[in-house]
């Protein structure tokens, strides 16, 4: 990159520009393996868009395709109108990418560590100095600025990384899994900051093993199974898919939770799921399923303390698109 792409993202956003990425049948093999397989989506300026899939579904061949790492073997795609193809150096200009895990320097400062990318990108010292402190600053970071990274929290080296990724102003930030391995409370922290860039007039494509992460995060969701495109939509669009609503009981005396589930059997047909020994969902058609449940647990005397209709996880659109459960959840029952 170089210091030209400090006013980039005024000018693009406000030449009339609206999509920030296209892709058309991107395609790309490896060996054998069809990664990515004919994807094609759009991301409109200025917004969050969820990559999500399984492991092994194609998230990061994409990422890497679209931020020219590789080259795909069909289709096209294009960045801020530059395509990756014939202008690569264009797009490299416009993007920033920030992976897994922390690519800063331990033996570093904050603000040595920010200075340094500034002036790989050909800011003048004093300019990548004063665009450090400016960081720091807005990544609440200020403090902990002239600290070595390697005092530094997990949580505090994630912010670091992220505000590195913005220090050339890039139009298109792509974040490949960025709070994995934090805790809620800084995942919090992160999510605030995403918001951010958004609110500031750039474009995030968000990869995430996180259902929750992409429901709070994301305007727009892509789901790509086994190389291609399965379903697209907001969070709420593709909470419909699974259909209808969920119906979520919780006893307040669990020793009653048997008898409870009988009476949500004996109104929806089926059986509910038990997903712990305190707690009952269903997908039910209406209101109506959902008030006679009530009527009956009342009539038994069944006292609960949660008892709710709710849209669909995106947990359960995943399950319900792909067959399998998110990889968060299979990591938590590896470690169970």
């Amino acid at each position: 990159m170089t210091a030209e792409n400090a006013h980039t993202r005024t000018s693009t956003i406000t030449s009339g520009t609206t999509l920030a990425i296209e892709a058309s049948g991107l395609a790309k093999s490896f060996g054998t393996t069809r990664a990515v397989d004919g994807v094609d989506f759009t991301i409109e300026a200025g917004t969050v868009h969820g990559l999500l899939g399984p492991n092994g579904a194609g998230k990061t061949t994409v990422v890497r395709l679209l931020a020219t790492l590789l080259r795909p073997d069909a289709g096209r795609a294009a960045i801020m109108g530059h395509d990756i193809i014939r202008d690569p150096a264009a797009v490299r200009r416009r993007i920033s990418l920030t992976g897994q895990f922390a690519s800063v320097d331990e033996d570093l400062t904050g603000a040595e560590n920010l200075t340094m990318f500034g002036q790989l990108l050909d800011l003048p010292k004093s300019a990548a100095k004063v665009r450090a402190r400016e960081l720091l600053d807005e990544f609440q970071l200020t403090e902990a600025g002239d600290n070595r990274v390697r005092t530094y929290s997990g949580g505090m080296r994630r912010r670091l990384d992220l505000a590195a990724s913005l220090i050339g102003r890039p139009d298109v930030v792509f974040l490949d899994e960025p709070t994995t391995g934090l805790d809620p409370g800084k995942r919090e922290e992160l999510w605030q900051m995403i918001r951010s860039i958004a609110r500031s007039g750039g474009t995030v494509l968000l990869t995430t093993q996180y259902m929750e992460e992409a429901d709070a995060l994301a305007d727009q969701i892509t789901v790509i199974n086994h190389g291609t495109v399965i379903a697209r939509g907001t969070p709420p669009e593709l909470k419909r898919i699974v259909g209808g609503q969920i119906v979520v009981v919780r006893p307040k005396d669990t020793a009653r939770i048997s008898e409870a589930a009988s009476i949500v059997q004996a109104v929806l047909g089926y059986e509910p799921d038990a997903a712990s020994t305190e707690v009952l969902t269903a997908p039910v058609d209406g209101d109506a399923d959902f008030a006679r449940i009530v009527a009956r647990l009342a009539s038994a005397g069944i006292e609960v303390v949660e008892l709710s209709l709710r849209l669909p996880s995106l947990d359960e659109v995943f399950y319900t698109l792909t067959g399998r459960q998110t990889d968060n959840d299979e990591n938590q029952g590896a470690a169970a």
